[in-house]
C-alpha cells in the first residue's frame, strides 16, 4: 500500500478522515474553532457524490445527520462547546435508537460563549453524560493532526460497529496546529452490522447486543423512536421491565467491550510517578520525557477516554501517584480517582494555554 505526505491543519485532517472513510454526508453550523472542518467538507463533499448542508442551529444539525445515517449513509457534523450542548437532546436520541454517526467536537473555553478561539478540555464529561437517562458512547481525543486523521477514521468503524454516536474530542490546539501526516492509499472500513430479516413482521432490536442495521428504504417496515422500544421498535414506554432491559443493553454493548476499545500507550510502567495524558497536554508531558533523559517517568497516554479504560492503571504496579494534566478542572482526574487507590494529583490549566514543561517538570521534580 502506498502513502503520502501531507502538511495539514487538524480541522482539515479529520476532514479529509473522513472522506476517506466514505463519510457522504455532513450536516453542521459554523462554530470556532471547528469551522474549518465545515469549509472542508463544503468543498470536497460534492465532489464524492455526497450532500454537504449547513442547517440553521446545530439542532437541526444533528437532527439531520441522524436522518441522514437511516438511509444507509455514514454522516458526521463538527461543533464546538456552545454547539454541542444544543446537540445533547439528540445524541441522546441517537443513543436510544442505536443509530451510527460521528460529532467531532473541537473545544474551546466556557462556559457559555466563553473563549471561541483558546483551547479547553471542558467537555469531557458532557460528552459522556450530556444526555439524560442512562446510555453508554464512545470518545476519542488526538494529541496530533495524524490524530486526527486516523482518529477520524476510526469513529467511523467504532460508529458503524457498535451502532452508537462516536464523538472525536480535540481541542483548539489540535485542530489548528498544522504538522506532517502520512495519508495512507486506502483506509479500513468495516461496515454495519447485517439486518438479517427472518419472517415478518421483522424484530429490527432483536437477537444480539448488537442487532443488524435495518436501513431506511430497504422494505424492512423499520420504526424508529426515542420512546422505550419493543424489539420491533414500536413503543412501550410504560413497560418498567422492557425498559431496564433496553437500557442496560445499550449501556452493556459499549462496557463490555471496554478493554478491546481500550487504546492507550504505556511507558515506563515500573515508575513510581505516573503522568496520564490525552489531547494536547499529551505533547507538553511528551517534552517533559524527552527532557529528563534517563529518567524513570511514567506516562499513560490515553486515546480512547470513554469508555474509561481503568484497567490500564494497574500496569504502572509501583506507581505512588499520578499526574494528571487537563486543559479543565480535573474532569478525567476525578474519573481516575475513582479506579484507583494511588494518590491522584490533579493539575487544571485554564485561560487557553497548554500547560508548560517547565511547569510539569516542576511538579514532577517536587515529588521525585
Amino acid at each position: 500500500m502506498t502513502s503520502r505526505l501531507e502538511f495539514w491543519q487538524g480541522n482539515i485532517a479529520s476532514a479529509e478522515g473522513a472522506l476517506a472513510a466514505g463519510c457522504r454526508f455532513f450536516g453542521g453550523y459554523p462554530i470556532t474553532p471547528s469551522t474549518e472542518v465545515a469549509e472542508h467538507m463544503a468543498v470536497k463533499l460534492p465532489k464524492k457524490g455526497g450532500v454537504f448542508i449547513q442547517m440553521e442551529d446545530e439542532l437541526a444539525s444533528i437532527a439531520s445527520v441522524i436522518g441522514a445515517a437511516w438511509t444507509g449513509a455514514r454522516a458526521m457534523t463538527a461543533t464546538s462547546g456552545p454547539g454541542f450542548s444544543l446537540m445533547m437532546e439528540n445524541i441522546g436520541y441517537a443513543a436510544m435508537t442505536e443509530t451510527p454517526c460521528v460529532i467531532v467536537n473541537v473545544q474551546r473555553g466556557g462556559p457559555s460563549t466563553g473563549q471561541p478561539t483558546m483551547a479547553a478540555q471542558g467537555d469531557m464529561m458532557q460528552c459522556r453524560f450530556g444526555s439524560h437517562g442512562d446510555y453508554a458512547i464512545i470518545a476519542l481525543c488526538p494529541a496530533s493532526v495524524q490524530e486526527m486523521y486516523d482518529l477520524t477514521v476510526k469513529a467511523f468503524n467504532l460508529a458503524d460497529r457498535f451502532r452508537v454516536p462516536v464523538f472525536l474530542m480535540a481541542d483548539e490546539v489540535i485542530g489548528h496546529m498544522r504538522e506532517r501526516i502520512i495519508v495512507p492509499e486506502t483506509v479500513e472500513n468495516t461496515g454495519r452490522p447485517a439486518f438479517v430479516p427472518g419472517t415478518p413482521p421483522f424484530k429490527p432490536a432483536a437477537g444480539s447486543l448488537i442487532p443488524g442495521f435495518p436501513e431506511f428504504g430497504k422494505g424492512y417496515e423499520t420504526h424508529v423512536t426515542g420512546l422505550t422500544h419493543d424489539e420491533r421498535g414500536y413503543p412501550c414506554a410504560t413497560n418498567p421491565g422492557l425498559h431496564a432491559t433496553l437500557v442496560k443493553r445499550l449501556v452493556d454493548k459499549i462496557e463490555s467491550a471496554t478493554e478491546e476499545l481500550a487504546d492507550f500507550d504505556v511507558i515506563n510502567p515500573d515508575a513510581e510517578q505516573v503522568f496520564i495524558a490525552y489531547g494536547a497536554p499529551v505533547r507538553t508531558v511528551q517534552q517533559v520525557i524527552a527532557d529528563h533523559t534517563g529518567k524513570n517517568i511514567g506516562f499513560l497516554r490515553i486515546r480512547t477516554v470513554w469508555p474509561f479504560p481503568s484497567h490500564a492503571l494497574a500496569l504502572f504496579r509501583h506507581a505512588r501517584r499520578f499526574i494528571v494534566p487537563e486543559l479543565n478542572l480535573g474532569q478525567i482526574a476525578r474519573e481516575i480517582e475513582r479506579h484507583t487507590e494511588v494518590p491522584v494529583i490533579s493539575v487544571p490549566k485554564l485561560g487557553g494555554d497548554l500547560h508548560t514543561p517547565a511547569e510539569l517538570s516542576g511538579i514532577w521534580e517536587a515529588k521525585a
